[in-house]
C-alpha cells in the first residue's frame, strides 16, 4: 500500500498503527507533512503502540500544533479589538473558527492565515481599522488591488507588520465570477456566537464553506485535510436533531448542491464518513480521488497531468475564459518585464 493510502487508513483506523512495519514510518511522515496532516496524525495515534522515535516526533508535533492554535486565537483577538469600536462582528472562518469553536477537527490542525467574514458594505471600514492596527498590504500592485476588489470574494491579503501574520478579509465565500453564488447575507445572518465576542458560521454553513473551498474554488491542494475537516464536522454536527434537513436546505440557499454532495462522497470514500446526502461514487469522483492521492512515498507531487488539469479547472471555475485569458496575459507580462 502506498504511503498516502496508508496515511488515510491510519486516520480512518488508528488501531492499524500496531501492525505497521517500522520501515514504513518515514514515508508516512513525509506524506503527512506534505498534506499538512502531521499534527492531526500525531493526535490520532497518541495512544497507539508506535516506535519510540516516532512517538517522540509526534509529541513534538502535538506541542507545535498547540502553539499554532494559541497564536491563531491571539491573532483573532487582535482583529476583534481592531473592529470593536466599529461594532463589526468578527466572524471567523476555516481553521481559526474550528479552534475557537473547539470542534473535533481542530485537534492538531495546522492553521495558516486568519480568515474572517464581514459584510461587503463595511469592507472600507474594516480595511481602515486593520491598517490603523498595524496590518499592511501584502500585494500593492495596482492590477492586483483592482482585480481583488472587482472580482474576488475577499480583499487583497494583508500582513501584520510586527507579528508577521496574514489576514484574509472575506465578504463572501466564492469569487464573484464563480458559477455558484452563495448568499453572503444569509451566511452572516446565520452566524453563531462563540466566546469572547467572536462568531463563526453555523454548522451547516461550515460544511458549505469547506466544500466550496475544496470543490468549487481550488485545485484540490490540501484536499485530504479539508475532507478530514468535513468528516469530523459531519460526525459531530449530525448528532444535532434536524442537521441533515438544515444542511440540505442550506445547499439550496447557497446554490451548493453539487459541490457539497461531491465533497461528502469523497469524504465517505476516503474516511468512511456517514453522509446520507452523498449518493453513490461517480466516475468523475474517481478522478478527484486520483488527484487527492497524487503523492509518492517521499511526499513529492506525482501525476503531473492530473494536477495540471485540476489547476486549469480551478482557474476556469473562478472566471469566464476570456477574462481568464486576459488575467493570465497580464500576470505573464508582469512576471517577464
Amino acid at each position: 500500500m502506498s504511503a498516502i493510502r496508508t496515511l488515510i487508513h491510519l486516520l480512518r483506523d488508528p488501531d492499524a498503527a500496531a501492525q505497521l512495519p517500522g520501515d514504513r514510518w518515514a514515508a508516512i511522515l513525509s506524506v503527512a507533512r506534505a498534506e499538512a496532516l502531521l499534527g492531526t496524525l500525531a493526535y490520532r495515534l497518541e495512544h497507539q503502540p508506535i516506535p519510540p522515535a516516532i512517538a517522540a516526533l509526534f509529541a513534538a508535533a502535538r506541542a507545535d500544533a498547540q502553539g499554532v492554535q494559541r497564536a491563531a486565537l491571539w491573532e483573532a483577538e487582535m482583529a476583534r479589538r481592531a473592529f470593536a469600536p466599529l461594532g463589526i462582528d468578527l466572524i471567523l472562518l476555516k481553521g481559526t473558527a474550528y479552534a475557537a469553536a473547539d470542534l473535533p477537527n481542530a485537534v492538531g490542525r495546522q492553521i495558516g492565515d486568519l480568515d474572517i467574514l464581514v459584510p461587503r458594505d463595511r469592507l472600507a471600514e474594516a480595511e481602515a481599522a486593520l491598517i490603523s492596527a498595524g496590518w499592511e498590504w501584502l500585494k500593492d500592485d495596482p492590477y492586483d488591488q483592482a482585480y481583488y476588489r472587482a472580482h474576488m470574494h475577499e480583499l487583497p491579503p494583508m500582513i501584520h507588520g510586527v507579528r508577521d501574520r496574514m489576514i484574509d478579509v472575506h465578504h463572501t465565500i466564492l469569487p464573484l465570477t464563480a458559477r455558484p453564488r452563495p448568499d453572503a447575507a444569509a451566511l452572516i445572518a446565520g452566524s453563531i456566537p462563540l466566546t469572547d465576542g467572536l462568531r463563526a458560521l453555523n454548522p451547516e454553513d461550515m460544511i458549505i464553506h469547506a466544500a466550496a473551498h475544496l470543490i468549487a474554488d481550488g485545485d484540490m491542494a490540501g484536499g485530504l485535510r479539508n475532507l478530514w475537516d468535513i468528516d469530523r464536522m459531519v460526525g459531530h454536527f449530525a448528532r444535532q436533531p434536524g442537521f441533515w434537513d438544515r444542511l440540505e436546505e442550506a445547499m439550496t440557499v447557497h446554490d451548493m448542491q453539487i459541490p457539497v454532495r461531491r465533497a461528502l462522497r469523497l469524504a465517505a470514500a476516503l474516511y468512511g464518513t456517514a453522509a446520507p446526502l452523498a449518493g453513490e461514487l461517480t466516475a468523475i469522483d474517481r478522478l478527484y480521488l486520483r488527484r487527492l492521492r497524487a503523492r509518492d512515498d517521499w511526499g513529492r507531487d506525482r501525476q503531473r497531468g492530473t494536477r495540471l488539469a485540476f489547476y486549469m479547472r480551478s482557474h476556469l471555475l473562478r472566471m469566464p475564459p476570456l477574462m481568464l485569458a486576459r488575467h493570465l496575459w497580464v500576470k505573464w507580462r508582469a512576471a517577464h518585464v
